[in-house]
């Protein structure tokens, strides 16, 4: 069996990495060089950073940030947030990102995905979907950060993102993020069975235990967290043993 990775995110907002509830309520927890650089020390397979105050002026600061990450990481990293276009990915991937994440611009034109697809390869295409379930008890693929409801379903979009070359799928329970509650495994379990292509589990993540869980019974292929390693509460290198030691397979 693969190696489940362990995945840790960080937001930026201003060249800072901040944290909140649902999007919002954001705090400063620290700088996001630094914090990648402990994170890829304490064992990390992977980092996230999402910019998400993307405007234009934010994205070119970005891209220098990127630059900086670039230089201080030996561990592969994913980079989002405003790409709206081919120029944006591949601003990013020059600057040193090893794989990009598309999410609003995508769902608004889904060519984009095939556009990066055929220029890069399905490897550097991470497809973020935000979803929230709504009380018709459907998953409601959002956009803007969560703030607005599209005219998507959960499922299907994932199943149109991978056919049109994504090579991994990364959703975020709007429904779980930041709340510490776990993550809706029975959904990610649905979403597993539904596509070929890797699956990161985002949103919810508040002890070993959920991470656990999404881990076998989502049957995700990666764990995204923040507020855990944000605030000290594990680390990386503790998380991962203590998911060995329930056999669930990781890199130590």
């Amino acid at each position: 069996m693969l190696a489940k990775r362990i995945i840790p995110c960080l937001d930026v907002k201003n060249g800072r990495t901040v944290k909140g509830v649902n999007f919002t309520g954001l705090t400063d927890v620290g700088d996001p060089v630094e914090l990648g650089a402990r994170y890829a020390a304490e064992g990390a397979d992977e980092l996230v950073y999402l910019d998400i105050s993307a405007t234009l002026e934010e994205r070119n600061t970005f891209a220098r940030l990127v630059e900086r990450i670039s230089d201080r990481l030996n561990i592969p990293f994913t980079v989002g947030g405003g790409i709206a276009s081919l120029d944006d990915a591949s601003r990013l991937l020059d600057a040193g990102a090893d794989k990009i994440t598309v999410n609003s611009a995508a769902v608004r034109r889904p060519e984009l995905i095939s556009e990066i697809a055929a220029r890069y390869g399905s490897q550097f295409i991470v497809v973020a979907i935000d979803a929230r379930m709504t009380d018709d008890r459907i998953w409601h693929v959002t956009t803007h950060g969560g703030t607005r409801l599209s005219d998507r379903e959960l499922f299907t979009w994932a199943a149109e993102a991978e056919k049109r070359g994504a090579g991994e799928i990364m959703f975020t329970s709007m429904n779980h993020d930041g709340t510490r509650r776990g993550y809706p495994c029975d959904t990610f379990s649905q979403l597993a069975a539904t596509l070929s292509i890797p699956i990161i589990a985002s949103g919810g993540a508040g002890s070993v235990s959920d991470i656990a869980d999404v881990l076998t019974l989502g049957k995700a292929d990666a764990a995204l967290a923040a507020s855990i390693f944000h605030y000290g509460e594990i680390s990386v290198e503790d998380l991962k043993r203590e998911l060995a030691t329930r056999n669930i397979p990781v890199r130590l």
